[in-house]
């Protein structure tokens, strides 16, 4: 069984910076990690989720939503079968649940990702 398990979260004050880790285990050779376009999304409380970044197989392809472009950078090693995000300069409205997911499509909606972890929790605070 697949599993995605983040961990980084937690507290910061507004222009800080935090990284966020997901580590992916259960994938198989016929099923591996490095097929997947792996993303980063977020829900922040009464809001819907939405997706933030995410990045291709073979690391050769990103994309950013606005609200966090030049801001966060997203990265994977294959060989650790991990994906990260990078997140600089926080403001107060990047807090939120944070998940990592894994789908076969470049998108960043949440509906193309098929496995996701818990998320942890960002809180930015001035």
């Amino acid at each position: 069984q697949v599993q995605m398990v983040e961990s980084g979260g937690g507290s910061v004050q507004t222009g800080g910076s935090l990284r966020l880790s997901c580590a992916a285990s259960g994938f198989t050779y016929s099923n591996p990690y490095s097929h997947y376009y792996m993303g980063w999304l977020r829900q922040a409380p009464g809001d819907e989720r939405e997706g933030g970044a995410a990045i291709s197989p073979g690391s050769t392809w990103t994309k950013y939503a606005d609200s966090v472009k030049g801001r966060f950078t997203i990265a994977r090693s294959n060989d650790k079968n991990s994906v990260y995000l990078q997140m600089d300069s926080l403001k107060l409205e990047d807090t939120a649940m944070y998940y990592c997911a894994a789908g076969p499509s470049p998108l960043l909606q949440p509906t193309a990702y098929k496995i996701w972890g818990q998320g942890p929790q960002v809180t930015v605070s001035s």
